[in-house]
């Protein structure tokens, strides 16, 4: 009986799932010096702070340990840039099907960086970049998936076109955004008003897209 809920769960439609508020609120404290700081970072470098950020901050140490893992994995080292590790982040998020991530986290600055909202709606279908990235975008999709499905054949055609040091910066996305993804969908963290309106523009008429559980 425990297996035959347990199936149940895990296999529920996400879209279906429902809170009626979030596993934890975010920290709101105005008089947190630290936390007001925090708010100003994210709101000069990424247009706002992510809700999960504030839920972070009730435990400071993971919040903080949290920015400085995403600073050194979206750091540009070259070849991989700002904008390939963005997309590479979307398509992990829309594989694991998080909602919150799909957007909050990845649409709105890809847009910033991409300056094309088409190449957030290809589902897939490469036709838009080189060997290289598809390469790249193969393995988001690969490494997001549960379970796990990163062969040979993804890991001999990745090699062709990225060297070591350049794979292991595409993990850390991949392992930074299966945090992320655990993280909200578990919280269900809510999903901020101008997240929401970008997702609708820019993603509900051409994939699966919805707020899902993010909304109260």
């Amino acid at each position: 009986m425990i297996l035959k809920l347990i199936f149940i769960v895990v296999n529920k439609p996400q879209f279906l799932l429902k809170m009626k508020q979030p596993l934890v609120k975010p920290n709101a404290d105005a008089d947190d010096k630290e936390l007001q700081e925090l708010i100003k970072f994210y709101d000069e470098t990424l247009g706002f702070c992510p809700n999960s950020i504030k839920t972070m901050h009730h435990r400071p140490r993971i919040a903080h340990a949290f920015i400085e893992m995403n600073k050194a994995v979206m750091e540009n080292k070259g070849r991989v840039t700002s904008a390939l590790k963005r997309l590479m982040a979307y398509l992990s998020s829309h594989t694991t099907g998080c909602r919150y991530c799909d957007v909050a986290n990845n649409n709105l600055v890809s847009l910033n960086y991409t300056q094309n909202e088409n190449v957030l709606t290809n589902n897939g279908r490469w036709f838009a970049f080189d060997a290289a990235e598809k390469a790249a975008l193969d393995l988001a999709i690969a490494s997001s998936t549960v379970p796990n499905s990163v062969s040979e054949e993804v890991g001999e055609n990745l090699r062709k076109y990225w060297n070591d040091g350049e794979i292991v910066e595409m993990m850390g996305v991949m392992a930074l955004f299966g945090y992320l993804n655990r993280w909200n969908d578990s919280m269900g963290t809510q999903m901020e008003d101008d997240a929401i309106a970008s997702g609708k523009h820019y993603l509900s008429d051409k994939t699966d897209w919805s707020v899902g559980k993010h909304k109260y």
